[in-house]
């Protein structure tokens, strides 16, 4: 990087907030070092940032809490990594309009803090929530369990600020829930990856927090009972905030199931009056128990951060994990099948659902040597093709960049692909936004 780009760097945000040389380790990803690292403190800040890594053509990649920082694929050259974390405040919270705007660079669970002080939260629980950041959450359309009844980041976000390529600072959406007039420019950004904008400030909407939550363990013999589980919940009068699936490897892995693995469980959230989520957790056990379910107990709060990467921990050091998008009717047909293909080529996996939505991840062994990339790679196109199989998609989540040569990250777009590049190419002409990492190689 050119010296006189760094003077002027420090000078924009302060020599204490500009890191070059060894201070760089954390924002190491795949192996590829950044030039420098760069801490802005005020959305001016950021857009001068933005002007100098512009004329220079330098490539720029927005940091929250760098908990995705190795989804997609790397920059193909060194650039600036722009931290948020001096973005961290709590702008404004209207408990009356059930309204909160935040700074880009607060973590999540400062900001539900933050929130639960007054008695309303956001209704995303992302994994990691003490080091991702709202920016992030946003920019990667992250999401956990709730996503069942609560939905994502595109149901709750109302109105956002935007740093652009050139440095321009763009607002859209407002304060109030009832935004109805123009484009729904927020949208735009929501799992963009830092690609069309650096996310600096963000408006959403909150609810109450519930008087009462619950999270109900169901142990079943067959994975196949499970699914049939799913769907008597589906068709009942319950109304779960949360369904979530997982094989034995991945319940057991997730702490959710001692001794002998079991065939699969169903996890069952339930929120709102005292009276309610009792009544739901009997019906549970009555629904699910001439399906084969058993042992029907409640979990600790804390289990419920570990059922999203519940099949990446499933082993010490996974080998990669992929995420499948099917129909919800599909999901434990799609886990087994999954498992198959896996054992037909000699390698383990585990596999975790947001069971109600159709989203499933799978992750496959390192263990007991490390895989051939080429190994690896042939399971993960047939995962893909046994989710297109049923009319959904796969994206890679994590792998080694040895994989991901062999196998594309994203799933292919199709005639979507092609909007999205001439969105790319309005909004970030130079392509330095975090270039070739997103989806068509945006």
């Amino acid at each position: 990087m050119p010296d006189a780009l760094l003077q002027k760097l420090r000078t924009t945000v302060g020599a204490a907030n500009v890191l070059t040389g060894v201070e760089l380790s954390p924002y190491v990803v795949e192996g590829r070092t950044p030039e420098a690292a760069v801490f802005p403190g005020s959305i001016e800040e950021v857009a001068a940032v933005m002007v100098l890594a512009s004329e220079v053509g330098s490539p720029v990649a927005p940091w929250g809490g760098g908990t995705a920082a190795s989804v997609g694929m790397p920059a193909g050259r060194a650039g600036l990594v722009v931290v948020l974390s001096r973005l961290g405040r709590l702008l404004d919270h209207e408990p009356g309009d059930l309204t909160a705007t935040v700074e880009a660079g607060m973590t999540v669970e400062t900001f539900q803090a933050a929130l639960g002080r007054r008695g309303q939260w956001l209704s995303l629980d992302p994994p990691d929530a003490d080091r991702a950041t709202v920016g992030g959450v946003l920019a990667t359309n992250a999401c956990g369990p709730r996503r069942h009844l609560y939905g994502t980041a595109r149901d709750l976000l109302i109105g956002v600020t935007v740093v652009t390529a050139d440095g321009s600072v763009v607002k859209g959406g407002g304060k109030v829930v009832k935004n109805v007039a123009g484009y729904d420019l927020p949208k735009l950004f929501i799992g963009s990856y830092g690609t069309l904008g650096v996310i600096v400030e963000a408006t959403v909407k909150l609810r109450p927090l519930p008087e009462q939550e619950e999270l109900v363990r169901v142990r079943f013999d067959r994975l196949k009972d499970a699914g049939a589980a799913v769907r008597a919940v589906a068709a009942s009068d319950l109304i779960p905030n949360a369904v979530e699936l997982l094989d034995g490897a991945a319940a057991v892995g997730a702490g959710l199931a001692a001794g002998s693995p079991p065939g699969g469980v169903l996890v069952v959230g339930f929120d709102g009056v005292r009276e309610q989520v009792d009544w739901q957790r009997a019906e549970l056990a009555r629904l699910t128990g001439p399906l084969g379910g058993r042992d029907v107990r409640p979990l600790e709060a804390a289990a419920w951060s570990r059922l999203t990467p519940a099949a990446r921990t499933a082993f010490p050091t996974p080998a990669a994990t992929m995420a499948l998008a099917v129909l919800p009717s599909q999901v434990a047909e799609t886990m087994e099948q999954g498992a198959g293909i896996a054992r037909g080529r000699g390698l383990s996996s585990a596999w975790a659902a947001h069971a109600g939505v159709g989203v499933v991840r799978g992750a496959l062994a390192s263990d007991p040597a490390p895989k051939d990339p080429a190994a690896l790679a042939a399971v993960l196109a047939e995962w893909r093709e046994l989710a297109r199989a049923g009319g959904g998609h796969a994206n890679l989540e994590w792998a080694p960049l040895a994989v991901k040569s062999q196998i594309a990250v994203w799933d292919d777009p199709g005639a979507a692909g092609r909007i999205m590049e001439r969105i790319k190419a309005q909004l970030d002409p130079r392509n330095i936004l975090n270039p070739g990492r997103f989806v068509a190689g945006i």
